[in-house]
C-alpha cells in the first residue's frame, strides 16, 4: 500500500473521486432545477412553454455559475497546494541542514573532548 501511494492515488481512489464529483454535480443540477421551477412558479402569467423556457435558462444560468465557481475554487486549492508544498521542501530542506550541522558539531565537540582527554 505505500508503494501505491508514493506514486499517486489509485485507480480505486480516482474512481471514488470521479464518482463522488458525478454525484455531487447531479445534486447541484437538481438544486438548479428546483430554483428554476420555484422562480418561474412566481410568474403565473407564463404560458407552459415559457415557463419551460424560463426554467431552461435559469437552469443553463445557475449552472454556468456553478461550474465557473468551482473552477475557481479548484485553481485556488491548486494554489495553495504548491504554496504550502513549497514552503514544506523549504521547511524540510532547513531541517535537513541543521540537523547536519549539528552532528558536525557534536563530531568536533566529541573530537575535541577526546583530544582533552587523552591529553591529560
Amino acid at each position: 500500500m505505500a508503494a501505491a501511494d508514493a506514486r499517486g492515488p489509485s485507480e480505486a481512489a480516482v474512481g471514488i473521486n470521479q464518482l463522488e464529483g458525478y454525484l455531487l454535480w447531479q445534486a447541484e443540477t437538481d438544486r438548479a432545477r428546483d430554483s428554476a421551477r420555484e422562480f418561474s412558479a412566481r410568474l403565473s402569467w407564463l404560458t407552459t412553454a415559457q415557463r419551460a423556457e424560463v426554467e431552461r435558462a435559469y437552469t443553463q444560468d445557475r449552472l454556468e455559475q456553478s461550474k465557473a465557481y468551482l473552477l475557481r475554487i479548484a485553481g485556488r486549492c491548486r494554489e495553495l497546494q504548491r504554496e504550502y508544498q513549497e514552503r514544506y521542501d523549504a521547511l524540510r530542506r532547513r531541517l535537513a541542514v541543521a540537523f547536519v550541522l549539528g552532528s558536525c558539531l557534536m563530531v568536533v565537540l566529541a573530537v575535541l573532548l577526546s583530544a582533552l582527554l587523552t591529553a591529560r
